[in-house]
């Protein structure tokens, strides 16, 4: 293992590419410190001692969709209590909100909603806009398009052009879970393959919007799969560029329905994290989404290769409807703290990754 350790530092500080025999190693082992330390240096040679957040909110429109992913707590069919659709009406008022306190992102993502026109989504989109035109509006996973494209008969570079002209600016890296066909068979098999992910995901790139790419992992995956999904990822980043930030999602047990389902300990989610940023060489950001990973691992995470928090959030529901603990919403105050107590410097930035403010 100390050549494993000492071959890897050498690749980082050359420049060189991992190899995935190299990456499984590192999940396999127990050396947590070890392969953290290696993730900080890949992290400081990219990054410095920069951590970056953004104000924004999530506005999570319907919660009533088609598919009935098992590790889903979210989705509900259209006549099962608790079911809901947002009125165009609440979702400004949410926008304005969101404005009004200083965000410059809405992140925006639902259910395959089976009654809903194509049109719903555009004058959203074009509503949200005309009323608040400051705000960055990051929305639809891949599958939300793919659903889209199917709707309509369209192609997805029709679909993104029309979601584009109403005021659609960048999106969200959800829906990809695990791409190996076994497990995904298994959490999420109405759900589109990975390899449609991977390839809606690239014409959503070469149309020219960025977007963030997230994995799935502690249910039933093991370290091949996840090795696996981040070198399917590299090697569209290879093609594209298009990629923002990486986001690795703890899986949340408590209210799902995957039998057998592992969880998510710290050391699992430290590890995860860390060797995402030393594979992924090619991704500038790997994001500790504190919602899934708790305020406390998120924070400790920082010191693991990872220099970003994501924002503010307010009011998410997916994650916490899956059994999530971690508080609905934090202050911009409260998420410069906890970056200033982790040793490291506060960055406000936009969705886009320009810098706005340095604390």
């Amino acid at each position: 293992m100390i050549n494993l350790f000492e071959n890897i530092r050498t690749k980082i500080e050359t420049g060189t590419r991992i190899s995935d025999a190299e990456a499984l190693d590192l999940f396999r082992s127990n050396d947590l410190l070890a392969i953290g330390e290696l993730a900080a240096l890949a992290n400081r040679r990219r990054n410095g001692e920069a951590v970056y957040f953004n104000v924004n909110r999530h506005i999570n429109y319907t919660n009533i969709c088609v598919n009935r992913c098992t590790f889903c707590a979210f989705h509900k069919g259209v006549e099962d209590e608790g079911c809901y659709t947002l009125a165009l009406n609440d979702i400004l008022a949410k926008a304005a909100e969101a404005s009004a306190a200083g965000a410059t992102e809405i992140h925006m993502v639902g259910g395959l909603h089976p009654d809903l026109p194509f049109d719903f989504y555009l004058e959203m989109l074009a509503a949200i806009k005309a009323d608040n035109p400051e705000l960055h509006i990051k929305a639809f996973t891949a599958v939300e398009i793919d659903y889209f494209a199917q709707l309509t008969g369209q192609s997805v570079e029709q679909v993104i052009g029309e979601l584009q002209q109403a005021g659609l600016d960048s999106m969200p890296g959800g829906g990809a879970e695990i791409f190996g066909k076994g497990v995904r068979d298994k959490i999420c098999p109405e759900k589109i393959s990975g390899e449609r992910w991977l390839e809606v995901t690239e014409k959503v790139h070469r149309y020219g919007l960025k977007t963030n790419a997230t994995m799935l992992f502690g249910h039933l995956e093991e370290y091949e799969d996840r090795v696996d999904h981040l070198g399917r990822l590299r090697q569209l980043q290879d093609r594209t560029g298009g990629f923002q930030a990486f986001i690795p999602l703890a899986f949340q047990p408590d209210n799902t329905r995957v039998p057998g389902a592992k969880g998510v300990g710290g050391v699992d989610a430290l590890k995860t994290l860390a060797i995402s940023r030393i594979y992924l060489d090619n991704f500038r950001h790997v994001k500790a989404y504190w919602v899934m990973l708790g305020l406390k691992i998120a924070q400790v995470a920082l010191n693991f290769g990872v220099n970003d928090l994501d924002g503010t959030v307010v009011e998410e529901k997916i994650g916490h409807d899956a059994g999530a603990d971690s508080p609905q919403a934090m202050t911009k105050e409260q998420i410069i703290e906890l970056i200033r107590k982790a040793g490291r410097i506060p960055v406000e930035r936009d969705t886009l990754y320009q810098e706005l403010k340095t604390f």
